[in-house]
């Protein structure tokens, strides 16, 4: 691998710079010595349409990864117009630069595509039907970056926590701290994926994308092995934080109807991920054991690096 990366032509360019996903790639990247520049706001806003033509001339990269996405699913309803503009429409102009240039480009896209009725894991040729503006929006986003560049890798993923940013994970351990009870849903399940393990699996299928360029196109599913529901995955989470002596507030199982959120979740967000095992020979941790690395670096003592 090593020998591989000394030939790339440029570095990796991550398109967004703040999320939690691409701060994770960019760690990941460090630990494999591999050149990665990540661009964001200010200089690249998404929302504006800026090209990105003049920085991938420039930087002449081995590839583009697209980490960013309007992901306030709630807020999306009553902001579709932004949704779109960067979950569709940006998708596409980054896919097209990536086609004009000959470089590979992997857009990252999400398991609210489907509508969750289906009773078993889902395939990347299952029907899809979003249920909020923000599935929609990623929807168009893979449809736009498919027409204009057929050899882009679209990853679909779900339920992503890292110690970084917003996210499920943060936001339990926040409530933990602040309030005696805790009321979270039972009846939509899914896989909890690490972006630390997610960036660590995208960074390899980078490598392969650059050596079969334009052969390996299309949708993968790619997801933390396992299934559970919210409420469980927080018990997961009071438990480490029991064993730890930390205090744990009261846990409440609540259906969906007891918790009305402005867009629809799916029920069902488990995605069946072996074509990417077959293809590109990936394939993430057990979500449990992942869980307990993103706690480690959570809670460590501040005098403690832990991440």
């Amino acid at each position: 691998m090593r020998e591989f990366e000394a030939r790339l032509r440029g570095p990796v360019l991550v398109v967004g710079k703040s999320g939690q996903l691409a701060r994770c790639l960019q760690e990941a990247a460090i630990r494999r010595n591999l050149a990665l520049v990540s661009v964001g706001r200010p200089e690249l806003d998404l929302e504006r349409g800026d090209d990105l033509a003049e920085t991938v001339t420039a930087m002449s990269p081995a590839a583009i990864i697209n980490a960013a996405a309007y992901t306030a699913v709630d807020r999306a309803e009553a902001e579709p117009k932004r949704a779109y503009r960067v979950n569709r429409d940006a998708a596409g102009r980054m896919a097209a630069v990536a086609r004009e240039q000959g470089i590979p480009f992997i857009h990252v896209s999400t398991d609210y595509v489907f509508d969750g009725r289906k009773h078993s894991p889902y395939r990347e040729d299952d029907q899809t039907g979003p249920l909020n503006v923000y599935g929609r929006s990623k929807l168009e986003g893979e449809a736009a970056v498919l027409k204009v560049d057929p050899g882009a890798i679209v990853l679909r993923t779900a339920w992503v926590y890292s110690p970084y940013g917003q996210n499920f994970v943060r936001t339990i351990l926040r409530l933990s701290a602040t309030q005696p009870a805790v009321l979270v849903v039972s009846d939509q399940y899914g896989s909890p994926t690490s972006a630390l393990d997610l960036a660590e699996a995208i960074l390899t299928i980078v490598h392969q994308a650059r050596a079969d360029h334009g052969s390996v196109g299309g949708i993968y599913h790619l997801t933390a092995q396992g299934d559970v529901s919210w409420h469980d995955f927080a018990t997961a989470i009071f438990e480490q934080l029991a064993r730890r002596g930390l205090p744990v507030p009261d846990l409440q199982a609540i259906i969906t109807d007891d918790y009305p959120t402005p867009a629809r979740r799916p029920a069902n967000s488990r995605l069946d991920c072996s074509k990417a095992a077959q293809v590109f020979g990936v394939r993430l941790p057990h979500w449990h054991s992942s869980l307990e690395e993103c706690l480690a670096c959570l809670l460590a003592p501040a005098d403690v690096p832990a991440c």
